[in-house]
């Protein structure tokens, strides 16, 4: 809903009166953006924040793929007239001249359906170039929009004889450097995005591809120079500069090239399996191209660039749209202690012949009636509101790498899990079933059950699924980030919709603000999560570096809150360490933020700490508003977040491999009010890898005048539950 609108339009441009730049700055000044057209006729632009180079001039355009001057032009076989103009028709990149521009500005307020705070403000400031390419007798629009905070820049592609269905070949979206900056990235990939940050100067990028590139089910590293949004950089003059996309829609997922002679990156958008970038039919657009910039590494964090830039929910009932704090049988099939698959004794399933019944099960299946409805008390115990459940369903013996078209069916229950019971049981416990739907990339049967499996879902009390993408895709040769995969993940989320169910989407491509036009889409992983702690752990800073690139783009489902951090403790045969001290455990669930939060760890461990399991309790999942009071990418992270509808605030304190020490202000609390504070936080002995269960629980009464200094240990934190004294 919007609270208030302004527009301001000024002036139309033609080419007679038209100066060739055109010069366009944020609301409060501090961003400037000059656009103008080279000699060449290639639209350029560059970017300056308060008077320091951002970007250097860069060029913008599209390289189309030349069409087949054999291939017939209609029905009736027409012979094509064209073919000494196909060679620059597939330009798009330069021969420009500017038609006209027009400048405008919008100021408006909105309320998203959850999120980091209840209103969100969308100011900026718009240049939009209208530009024709007489050559080709064919026009384009590229619009730009400035921020305070930042630039979005698109393509706009309008309806014509002459520009109507094509293909595009590469997108030419430069963003050149003014330096040879940190950045915090992670290598370029067609398929995952699954990899622990590497942090390095620009120029050492290509010397550490190798070893940041780490093993995965699918993946496809494209080049030795290139990497992923959101991209993180900070300069050596203080600017922080991060590089994304919003509104990905009916397009290919982007990355990033870099030309590490010159600095320069270029976009570099996900084949298809003929290596074509992009099928498209005006009128349409290509995604927004995000710059975020600062020199305060909190700005970065609060930024709504990239929902600002997507449409309003289309969404007309969100009514049975919510946040979830769930509780789930996963981690002891993750760490190796129990299993998705009923049995041992079956090598090749083939549903509905495959006879269950049967096989002999293999004592370690997870989703059995009696487990389930074990996690059921749990969750409705301490007041959760779902469970997840994984490997219920049929299938599990050969889901994996066999490239198999018919995988699963989504609605058929092993022999150990009984549906009706469990939706009887978890109902009269007033508990929602979470559902797991993994596809196993087989994405054409994942479509073919889609409906079936999402009724199933609602005749048995499941409002929210997880689903799954591990693997290669089928079709053979698409890739998770393509276009046709894009519009699959869309897809997905609009049928889900149509039965009211809300989507966590693991392995999917990563977000990029859609969350608001449709806000069904609650979760997504597209990340290095909490799994790979028990796959070899994750660097110890990891989670002062997500912030500032995935949750650029939307919530992670990261499945925090594993207290037992020893993966030998689950499995005798699993070595991996948990690189998290518990107290940071807690603060994840405030510094990684999510309408979707699961605590991960498995009954028994929290049964042990059931004082540190408090504070998951109680942290809320929707937020009124949040003040970002420290950041550092790589070091450290301090959050504090005012709950929805309360008058209570969670502050939570995540550190890296060097911890961090905090003088904190509580200056963000009602200055007429009291609070008791519950801190928890890392014992002075306390440390990720010797001592990660040493913690602390102090109580404190608090005003808005409170300043108290909190040390977090090396991948530690604190985190603190203030609550209004009444």
């Amino acid at each position: 809903m919007n609270l208030k609108r302004t527009f301001t339009f000024v002036a139309l441009c033609g080419y007679i009166f038209f100066a060739n730049a055109q010069k366009l700055t944020s609301p409060d000044g501090s961003l400037v953006m000059n656009f103008s057209l080279n000699e060449k006729g290639c639209p350029t632009y560059d970017l300056t924040f308060k008077d320091k180079t951002v970007i250097k001039p860069s060029t913008l355009g599209l390289e189309l793929k030349k069409e087949d001057a054999n291939k017939k032009t209609d029905f009736e076989w027409t012979e094509r007239k064209d073919k000494d103009q196909l060679d620059k028709k597939a330009n798009l990149m330069n021969g420009f001249k500017i038609r006209n521009t027009r400048i405008s500005s919008t100021d408006e307020t909105w309320r998203p359906v959850w999120g980091e705070e209840s209103v969100i403000r969308n100011h900026y400031n718009e240049l939009e170039v209208t530009l024709d390419q007489p050559e080709n007798d064919r026009y384009i629009i590229i619009r730009f929009r400035l921020f305070n905070d930042g630039l979005g820049f698109r393509y706009e592609f309008p309806q014509q004889k002459n520009l109507n269905y094509f293909v595009i070949k590469e997108e030419h979206s430069q963003f050149a450097m003014a330096g040879d900056h940190t950045a915090f990235w992670i290598p370029g990939d067609y398929d995952t995005q699954e990899y622990d940050y590497t942090t390095s100067r620009l120029s050492e990028i290509r010397g550490k591809m190798k070893t940041a590139v780490t093993e995965n089910s699918s993946q496809y590293v494209f080049s030795p120079t290139g990497v992923q949004t959101a991209l993180m950089m900070k300069t050596d003059d203080g600017l922080y500069i991060n590089l994304h996309e919003a509104a990905l829609v009916d397009y290919a997922c982007m990355s990033l090239n870099l030309d590490d002679k010159n600095m320069i990156f270029e976009s570099w958008l996900t084949p298809d399996a003929k290596g074509d970038k992009g099928y498209m039919q005006t009128p349409c657009n290509s995604p927004w191209r995000t710059i975020i910039v600062s020199d305060d590494a909190r700005d970065i964090l609060a930024s709504r660039i990239t929902l600002n830039l997507n449409e309003p929910c289309k969404i007309e009932d969100t009514s049975w749209i919510h946040p979830v704090k769930y509780v789930g049988i996963w981690w002891d099939m993750i760490t190796g202690k129990g299993s998705w698959a009923y049995t041992d004794d079956v090598y090749s399933v083939k549903l509905g012949q495959t006879d269950y019944s049967q096989a002999k099960p293999n004592g370690k299946h997870s989703a059995n009636t009696a487990n389930v409805k074990r996690y059921i008390d749990f969750a409705a115990k301490h007041g959760f509101d779902a469970v997840l459940v994984e490997g219920w369903n049929q299938g599990w013996e050969d889901w994996f790498g066999k490239s198999k078209d018919y995988v699963f069916d989504f609605v058929t229950p092993y022999p150990d899990f009984d549906v009706q019971e469990i939706h009887r049981y978890a109902a009269g416990k007033g508990i929602e079933m979470m559902m797991h739907h993994e596809t196993s990339s087989s994405v054409r049967n994942y479509e073919r059950h889609m409906d079936k499996a999402y009724q199933f879902m609602a005749d048995n009390g499941y409002s929210s699924v997880k689903s799954g993408y591990v693997g290669d895709i089928i079709p053979r040769g698409e890739h998770h980030y393509g276009q046709w995969m894009v519009n699959h993940y869309m897809y997905a989320v609009k049928k889900a919709a149509d039965h009211k169910i809300m989507v966590n989407a693991h392995e999917a491509v990563r977000p990029t603000g859609l969350c608001r036009t449709y806000p069904n889409l609650i979760g997504n992983e597209s990340a290095r999560g909490t799994e790979y702690e028990s796959f070899g752990g994750n660097n110890v800073n990891h989670t002062t570096i997500l912030p500032f690139t995935r949750l650029i783009g939307g919530p992670m489902d990261y499945t925090p809150g594993i207290f037992e951090t020893d993966c030998s403790k689950m499995n005798p045969t699993n070595h991996s360490r948990v690189r998290s001290t518990l107290a940071r455990q807690l603060a994840l669930y405030v510094t990684m933020y999510s309408p979707l939060q699961m605590a991960a760890d498995i009954p028994e461990n929290y049964e042990r700490f059931m004082d540190a399991f408090q504070f998951i309790k109680d942290v809320a999942v929707d937020w009124q508003e949040t003040k970002y009071l420290e950041a550092e990418p790589g070091e450290y992270i301090t959050i504090a977040r005012h709950a929805k509808n309360s008058g209570d605030w969670f502050v939570g304190c995540s550190a890296g491999y060097n911890g961090h020490t905090s003088k904190l202000s509580f200056d963000f609390l009602d200055p007429d009010k009291k609070y008791e504070a519950t801190i928890y936080a890392d014992a002075k002995d306390a440390s990720w890898d010797k001592n990660p269960q040493a913690y602390t629980i102090t109580k404190k009464k608090v005003t808005s005048k409170t300043k108290l200094t909190l040390k977090a240990a090396v991948g530690g934190g604190y985190a603190i539950s203030i609550k209004e004294i009444k």
